[in-house]
């Protein structure tokens, strides 16, 4: 299987918690199921695989795929795993889906969970100020509102709020990037980008452009490593080519790969690998990022 397939799914296990723990290096702790908002959903939960050895650990946020209303924090993630060989902590997290909140539930609790990483870094030895954001589809899409909106404050609602929801660098693979601009059968009531914003986007732009990351590029975006297949039949590439226009617009190193012929996920490229490993090192691993504090 290709780097982030994203086979069909839609069964029970969609249910939240529900997946088995996958296979884990050898020398690997997991705390499974942290609720990282006390007396939260079932969905508010996320799991964290931490290295044995080694403090002030870099860590990978990895925010899952599922259209918004599907999916888990353990689906998808075996690829991911494979950095805790390479001394960084990941943290999986599950999120409210479309079908029992809708946006901006999703960012928030996206940020909940960063803000309570971060409190509770000290505990898990985690360094506060080398966070990454990882995601694909719809997880790059949230992935890559966590990296837009670090700057300000709008969905940063709950619990541990002394703390930054800010993360160091943003990798975005195939995430729709501004939803008034997608395919047009998923500008209409009922499709995902709908269903998730509540409302059909062709008659709330407004509501679609509050969701779509693009809003929020300034210049002080982490960077960014986006990756789109040039044959996406779901979110279009041209999807992402904004997204890094705009990053680049505005002075933020932005990395685009476009992997040919590919389509929504399930590369087979090796060079995707070889750009995300030398991203992480250089800007969550090894770099002086912007630090986490405050807005």
């Amino acid at each position: 299987m290709g780097i982030l397939a994203l086979p069909d799914s839609g069964n029970a296990q969609d249910v939240p918690n529900l997946w088995p723990l996958p296979p884990v290096p050898p020398g690997v702790i997991v705390y499974p199921d942290l609720a990282y908002v006390t007396h939260g959903s079932p969905s508010q939960k996320l799991d964290l695989y931490l290295p044995k050895e080694g403090r002030n650990l870099p860590l990978i946020i990895f925010v899952h795929a599922g259209a918004f209303y599907m999916g888990d924090k353990r689906k998808w993630i075996s690829y991911e795993l494979s950095y805790l060989t390479q001394g960084y902590a990941i943290a999986s997290i599950n999120y409210r889906l479309s079908g029992e909140a809708v946006f901006p539930a999703q960012i928030e609790d996206c940020k909940a969970a960063v803000r309570w990483l971060r409190a509770h870094a000290a505990q898990y030895r985690l360094n506060p100020n080398h966070f990454a954001a990882w995601g694909a589809s719809a997880g790059g899409h949230l992935a890559a509102m966590l990296g837009t909106t670090g700057h300000i404050s709008d969905f940063d609602v709950g619990e541990n709020l002394s703390f930054s929801s800010r993360v160091q660098a943003v990798a975005d693979f195939f995430g729709s990037t501004d939803l008034t601009r997608l395919r047009p059968d998923h500008l209409l009531a009922g499709s995902p980008e709908s269903r998730f914003i509540g409302c059909a986007i062709k008659d709330h732009p407004d509501q679609a452009r509050r969701a779509s990351p693009i809003t929020y590029v300034t210049g002080d975006c982490p960077p960014f490593l986006i990756v789109h297949g040039d044959a996406d039949p779901i979110v279009p590439c041209a999807q992402s080519g904004l997204l890094a226009a705009a990053l680049k617009k505005a002075g933020v190193p932005v990395t685009f790969y476009t992997v040919k012929g590919a389509k929504h996920g399930g590369f087979h490229d090796p060079q995707v690998q070889v750009l995300t490993s030398a991203f992480f090192a250089k800007y969550v691993k090894s770099a002086r990022p912007k630090l986490a504090e405050g807005h």
